[in-house]
């Protein structure tokens, strides 16, 4: 069972780059994409209902903003739009599936560039989320977290840390929310597999970034730590063009 997230910054604008000729062709089990900008009347009939997929989708109440929307082969047990928590939910930041052996979050993390409100309701979301996956983790289910959780978390997951350690993204204060996540047993599942540097999944728009390399990793699939040894393979795909962001995989044995 392959997995795949990426942050399409506008699912209308990636269409018109090659997304649905890229799905056919690398034919995800599952897809999660955030940013999607998009309410679902806006959308064409061909984004709408792409053959051979489930699709659910989670706008934000504000139109062209946020948005997530998970793609499925296989049709879920159970779907949940949001977290319950209404602050998040109406900026349409994660979509739950239930499959038969593990929760399934797609979630478009807060930014917290613009000021120290929206920091500050960064790190409130990754507070509450934790709280969150810990219960389900203590009543036995297995996650998966996948999607833009827009913190570098190590000096090897950016191009320039000590540039950056300033600037939201790289504050220690927010790597220090992902420290906690891995305290409480969460696997990043490309650090499995990579420990060597270089591999990012965001480039700014400005000053060739792409074309230099001057990434950031910001784009993670976590696992809870029983879970981790079903994972066969994770990676990045960079060389998937149409967005800031590039697609990330995860990959599961066929024995769980």
């Amino acid at each position: 069972m392959k997995l795949f997230s990426w942050n399409v910054n506008g699912v209308r604008a990636i269409e018109k780059k090659g997304f649905l000729d890229w799905m056919s062709s690398e034919l995800p089990d599952v897809l999660c994409i955030q940013e999607i900008k998009a309410k679902f009347e806006q959308l064409p009939d061909t984004l709408q209902n792409i053959d051979g997929y489930y699709s659910y989708w989670h706008s934000a109440d504000k139109l062209g903003y946020s948005g997530v929307a998970t793609f499925c082969r296989e049709e879920p047990l159970h779907v949940q739009y949001g977290l319950g928590i209404e602050k998040y939910d109406q900026e349409g930041r994660v979509l739950i599936t239930e499959f038969e052996n593990f929760l399934l979050y797609n979630i478009y993390f807060p930014n917290g560039q613009k000021d120290e409100f929206r920091l500050q309701y960064k790190l409130d979301f990754y507070n509450d989320l934790l709280v969150i996956l810990n219960d389900q983790v203590e009543s036995g289910n297995n996650v998966i977290v996948a999607g833009d959780w827009n913190t570098a978390h190590q000096p090897i997951d950016l191009a320039n840390p000590k540039a950056n350690e300033n600037y939201s993204g790289f504050l220690p204060v927010e790597r220090a929310q992902l420290d906690e996540y891995v305290e409480h047993g969460y696997v990043d599942s490309f650090r499995l597999f990579h420990d060597e540097p270089n591999r990012y999944s965001w480039w700014t728009y400005r000053h060739g970034a792409r074309e230099r390399n001057i990434g950031w990793r910001i784009d993670y699939f976590f696992t809870n730590q029983e879970f981790a040894n079903q994972i066969a393979n994770a990676d990045i795909h960079d060389n998937v063009m149409g967005s800031d962001h590039c697609p990330i995989s995860l990959e599961l044995s066929d024995n769980f």
